[in-house]
């Protein structure tokens, strides 16, 4: 009786080991219970030319095999297009080119089942395996572009307008593009698939081009140039001495306030980094801040002229190119891309039209900067001013005060640097300042676009 329990008790502690052997066993890593990630999203468009990239992960064990299978829509047949055998790879992405009966039927849709496994011992040894399945959507047609209405001519250093249709069941983005890389959002206009924008020639620019693009998600594009008439436009060439007493005053100044503490400047290298390395970051932070067009659609869009000084004198020109010397010998180069104007010290700085403070704050050579945004990517700029009366965020309206002019920045004299820019491009003021200009420009091109949108013409 003694043995019987003896042996009873032996079966059962070796049970209970058992048991404790197989839980430590199945808690190492090599018995992990996470399936592979399939990470693809559930719809993925294609041409049939370009292969389809399939991406799985598995952040525990390997991947040990990934088998892809695809079916037609009707789910009449299926094919194994890959089986691979992986190894000790966690991370994999695979190009699988899909097969030509695609063309030949002229199929619109497949669906694609990934199954992964990987190098799990989970479930006796045969690892832990995912599957998922994507629609896979045929799309080989570049989405349609037809230009209603454009400005007839765009100057250099100056705006024009266009509306158009781009039409694409699958369509993914619409823009314009210059012949110099530079990008303009189009924005959503009066009824879907319609689009307007602003656009800008850069004045330091001697060529221009524009084209309206759109893409769909499987990467068809489509490209259609706006047809302006282009007016080139010969603008100022300053050549300016340097003075002692301006090197030595504002320049010197800036650089103090400005430059690196530990480097020993002389006077002409703090110049440069004033004119050149002080400038572009400064003119980079308003180009950020300016190329932004938050609008997600448009119906309409008007401006007061903008004048923001009154009985102001033009006192420097916009884009003069300015070429300084010192003692007979060049010394650095840069544009003036802004208007000059004067009228009394401190003069009150008026915004013509409503809009919201975006930057309120010292820019370096610009002084106390204030930028305001009036929608449709379109932003005015004061500089040098020597007190504001807006903050950051803050919705103005028209007419409103919103500082006073003075000497801060790279100034000598006091006035207002004045600028329009137009998604993160400066702009002739005086554009914005002529009613005619704007209305042939601007107003009639987007009224003329509406009308043709919602059938009035």
């Amino acid at each position: 009786m003694a043995k019987r329990k003896g042996k009873t008790y032996l079966s059962v502690l070796i049970l209970v080991l058992i048991v404790i052997l197989i839980f430590f066993i199945s808690r190492l890593s090599i018995f992990e219970k996470n399936p592979p990630q399939i990470l693809m999203p559930d719809v993925v468009y294609t041409d049939l030319k370009k292969p389809i990239l399939v991406h799985v992960k598995d952040d525990e064990s390997s991947i040990k095999n990934v088998q892809i299978i695809l079916h037609k829509d009707d789910n009449t047949s299926a094919m194994v297009i890959a089986d691979e055998k992986i190894s000790n790879l966690k991370d994999i992405a695979l190009q699988v080119a899909l097969p030509k009966f695609g063309y030949k039927e002229n199929v619109k849709s497949f669906v694609l089942e990934v199954i992964a496994k990987d190098s799990s011992f989970w479930n006796f040894f045969s690892g832990n395996e995912a599957r998922k399945q994507i629609a896979v959507l045929v799309d080989n047609t570049a989405p349609k572009i037809n230009i209603i209405s454009n400005s007839y001519q765009i100057e250099q250093g100056g705006a024009g307008a266009v509306v158009f249709k781009a039409d694409d069941a699958n369509l993914d983005k619409v823009y314009i593009e210059t012949n110099k890389g530079r990008i303009f959002k189009a924005t959503p206009y009066v009824k879907e698939g319609y689009y307007a924008a602003l656009i800008a020639w850069d004045a330091r620019d001697e060529e221009f081009r524009a084209f309206v693009i759109a893409t769909d998600k499987v990467g068809n594009i489509s490209k259609e140039r706006i047809r302006y008439y282009f007016v080139n436009r010969k603008y100022r060439v300053s050549n300016i001495n340097l003075t002692d007493k301006f090197l030595d005053g504002k320049i010197e100044n800036l650089a103090n306030q400005y430059a690196p503490k530990d480097n020993n400047l002389n006077r002409y290298e703090k110049f440069k980094f004033v004119n050149e390395t002080l400038r572009n970051s400064n003119e980079e932070l308003i180009h950020e801040i300016t190329s932004k067009v938050p609008e997600e659609k448009i119906d309409n869009f008007d401006l007061n002229l903008f004048l923001p000084l009154k009985n102001g004198m033009k006192v420097a020109d916009f884009a003069d190119h300015r070429y300084y010397s010192y003692n007979g010998q060049f010394v650095s180069d840069s544009y003036h891309m802004g208007l000059d104007l004067a009228s009394v010290a401190q003069a009150p700085i008026i915004s013509n039209n409503a809009g919201k403070v975006v930057f309120a704050a010292e820019n370096g050579i610009y002084g106390l900067n204030l930028i305001v945004y009036h929608g449709f990517g379109v932003y005015s700029l004061y500089g040098h001013c020597s007190s504001k009366n807006v903050d950051l965020d803050e919705m103005i309206n028209k007419q409103s005060i919103i500082g006073k002019t003075g000497t801060s920045g790279l100034a000598l004299g006091d006035h207002l640097h004045f600028g329009v820019l137009v998604q993160g491009v400066e702009t002739r003021p005086e554009q914005w300042q002529d009613k005619k200009w704007i209305e042939n420009n601007i107003y009639n091109v987007l009224n003329d676009g509406k009308k043709i949108i919602l059938g009035k013409n």
